[in-house]
């Protein structure tokens, strides 16, 4: 074999990955996964709501934590009390990384009862905010349910929404996921 020949052949073997790879690259989407892992919906394009966070609300509570926000602005029924339980249990079911997580209540205009959900929910979040609300409302995914969950991240980014009826093991699946690439909180 020439020396030429050898030379080309090094050169392909060296260059032709990295030039397959730039193909790819600037064609675009033709590879994309045609299904995720993740069970709740991924918000886009992200919303920064570490200003729409009352203050008060999370008074003595860590900033750096992520939130596990609920929303419901009717008086708190039996589904909303059965929602409340489920928050509860995902934290719990998150182990280790429970301290990672606060959870929030976004009530309307009908206050909870405070002293019930001390004793029974202990360490939960209430606030009413009739603006945040309608934020929250106008990123929930167009086709999907209201009275699920919002996922927000320590820095105050709007990161998943989960359906009511999403299995609770599903969404800590999900957020031992982000937990375990996060960086922050």
């Amino acid at each position: 074999m020439s020396g030429r020949l050898q030379l080309t052949l090094i050169a392909a073997v060296f260059f032709g990955p990295l030039l397959f790879a730039a193909w790819l690259y600037f064609q675009g989407n033709l590879i994309q996964p045609t299904r995720t892992t993740n069970h709740g919906a991924l918000l886009e394009p992200i919303i920064n709501l570490a200003n729409e966070l009352p203050d008060s609300a999370l008074h003595g509570h860590n900033r750096d934590h992520w939130l596990l926000l609920y929303v419901n602005v009717g008086a708190c029924n039996d589904r909303c009390g059965e929602t409340l339980y489920g928050i509860r249990q995902i934290r719990l079911m998150l182990g280790k990384d429970m301290g990672r997580i606060n959870r929030v209540f976004l009530h309307g205009d009908t206050p909870p009862d405070k002293v019930f959900l001390d004793d029974t929910y202990k360490g939960l979040i209430t606030l009413s905010d009739r603006k945040l609300e309608q934020l929250l409302a106008n990123k929930k995914p167009e086709g999907l349910p209201a009275g699920g969950y919002y996922l927000i991240d320590p820095l105050g980014n709007l990161v998943m929404y989960f359906q009511p009826d999403t299995n609770p093991r599903d969404v800590v699946d999900d957020i031992k996921h982000l937990l375990k690439l996060s960086r922050i909180g």
